[in-house]
This record gives structure tokens, sequence and C-alpha cells, in this order.
């Protein structure tokens, strides 16, 4: 038997994307699902299968049969449903970001240790193929020392959505920065395991934060940041800058992403949309040969269910790590401070 999962919300990332990840995922039932509305939530019951259905997200943490829960609530109520989910004994999946800040998020895990549970932020993308074949491509030194990572995410279309309001974790950065830092994070990460490799012929896998968080932003007349971007220096010298925005346009519903990084003997370039699935492609240059990539993902949720699952059954060691996830808080902190956000 798989693990029972519970969903906390009838949000529409949980129709749209994990839901669809749940049905596809081994070791992965649709247990049960909570909503605030009635209707709503009878409707994804019934679209959806799950065994069951109840009003108001305590009704569901109490029930002893859902082993795990997944989080896909507003940002400023994360760290209250996810205290919850751990103290009624439950692994709990968080949408990202985790937590508002890196204080609560460091609240939750402790508590998520006390407990005994299995607490892990939802970066769907980084389970993908595709990052591990970048990360390999770093490692493998194609493209020489990285000394410059660049990205960019930015959107359009919002209307009436969380995300436009400052008391709910709006705002670009938290929605969007957070794939580009933990981008970052993660390739300056390779970088590491590469240098540590050439000296000691092991991976060190420590997490690197930059020395240096410069950021700016454009704001609405209610204060949410509608673009924002920054530069990162890490020690050595790597450099890195994003780019994030929920005002691309005015006239459409499309998007810009865009993956650049620099080495002594090449660069890569990507335009791969974050958290696509199917067949991917991006381009390796190395001293002065052009090199097609093609990696093939599957739908990144369901391969983020079976790592949680793997995790609750087997237990393997979460992917996103509480370090990582930390980490990344404490970036984020530090980019919001910078642009005035808090």
């Amino acid at each position: 038997m798989g693990v029972k999962w519970g969903i906390l919300g009838t949000a529409s990332i949980a129709a749209g994307c994990t839901i669809p990840g749940m049905k596809q995922a081994e070791n992965c039932e649709l247990y049960a699902i909570a909503g605030r509305s009635e209707t709503k939530t009878l409707e994804f019951q019934k679209r959806y299968g799950f065994e069951k259905a109840y009003m108001g997200y305590d009704a569901l943490l109490a029930d002893p049969q859902v082993q795990a829960v997944y989080v896909p609530l507003p940002n400023d109520i994360h760290k209250e449903w996810v205290l919850k989910a751990i103290r009624a004994g439950k692994h709990v999946l968080c949408e990202k970001p985790l937590a508002l800040n890196a204080a609560e998020a460091e609240e939750m895990y402790a508590a998520a240790g006390e407990k005994g549970v299995i607490l892990m932020e939802a970066y769907a993308y980084l389970h993908s193929p595709y990052v591990e074949q970048l990360k390999e491509d770093i490692r493998s030194g194609v493209i020489g020392e990285v000394d410059y990572i660049e990205t960019a995410f930015l959107t359009q279309g919002y209307k009436e959505d969380f995300r436009l309001h400052r008391e709910f974790g709006g705002g670009a950065f938290y929605d969007l920065g957070c794939y580009c830092t933990t981008m970052i994070l993660t390739l300056a990460g390779a970088c590491g395991q590469r240098e540590q490799t050439a000296k000691e012929g092991t991976s060190c896998g420590k997490i690197p934060f930059p020395e240096s968080v410069k950021a700016i932003a454009e704001f609405t007349e209610e204060g949410v940041d509608m673009m924002t971007a920054g530069i990162l220096r890490f020690q050595g010298g790597l450099r890195a800058s994003f780019n994030v925005g929920m005002n691309l346009g005015t006239n459409s519903n499309s998007r810009f992403d865009r993956l650049y990084l620099h080495g002594s003997k090449g660069c890569i370039r990507s335009d791969v949309e974050y958290n696509q699935e199917g067949d991917l492609q991006y381009t390796v240059v190395s001293e002065g040969k052009r090199l097609e990539r093609r990696v093939h993902s599957g739908q990144n949720y369901a391969l983020e269910l079976e790592q949680m699952n793997r995790c609750i059954l087997r237990g393997e060691k979460p992917h996103i790590t509480p370090e990582f996830s930390l980490a990344n808080a404490k970036l984020m902190d530090a980019v919001l401070k910078e642009i005035g956000y808090y």
C-alpha cells in the first residue's frame, strides 16, 4: 500500500499540478481533501477520486489514516497549518516558499524534528533530470570554472490573486524569486562540489551562501513588488544575478524564462521554462564547440511525490533538505531587506 495523502485546500496549483502528479506517482494514495467551501471540496472529491472529503482543515488533520499532508495554502498561513499538521503527527510537503522568513522556517523544521516527521519544501522543478544534467555539466568541467550565473522568471496576467496582496505574502519575489534563488544556490553548490572534487576527490555537499546581496524592486501603491532584480557575490568570485516580475506585459499571458552560465571554457544557455516536463533542450558551448543537450523529464510533481513517499516508506533523505531550505530562506530575507519589503 502507498502513502495516504491529505490536501489542505482546493488551490489551483493542487488541481493543475500536484494532484495530477499524485495520480502518476508510485506508492501514492489520494485519500483526503479538505476545504472551506463545501461545494468546491465535494467537487474536488468527485473529480479526482478522493476517498474522504472534510469541511475544514482541522477535521482532515484529526483523521488517523492520513499519513502525509500537502499544504498549498497562501504564503501567510503556511506556518500555522504546517505546525498544526506536524503536531498531528503528519509528514508535510509544503508549497514554496515554505515560510515568510528564515525564523519561521527554523521554527517549522525544529517542530518536525521534535515530532519525528518529515517536512519538505515543494520545489518540484528541483527533482527534474534537467537540473541534474545542469549540475553534472558543471561538475564535469565542460565549461571550466563557472564565474557567472544569470536567471530570470517573468510572468503577467494577474487579476484577482493572493499574490497581489502584501498581507498574504504576495509579490514577485516571494512567488517567482524563490525559483531563481534556489536555482542559483543549487548550481553554485555544484560549482563548490567541482572545486572540492578537484582538491580532495570527494564531493563536499555544502550549501553556498553569498557574501554580498544587492537588490532593487518596483512596487505597487499597495506595497507589493511587481518586479525585483538582484546581484549576488559568493566567496571565490562567483557572481549571480536574477530578475523576476509579474508585469512582463499587459496584453497576454506569456512568460520569459532564462538561464545562463559563463565559465572559463564556455557557457550554458537555456530557455527551458521553470518546472517544465517532456523533452527539454539547452545549449553548451565548450572551447568553441556547440553541444545540444536533450533531457527527458517526467511530470515534476510526480517525481517530487515519489521522492517524498520513499522518504516516508524507506527512510530516504529528502531531496530538498532542511539545510538547503533554510539557506534559501536566509537569502530571501537578505533580498527582502534590501528592497525594503520589511
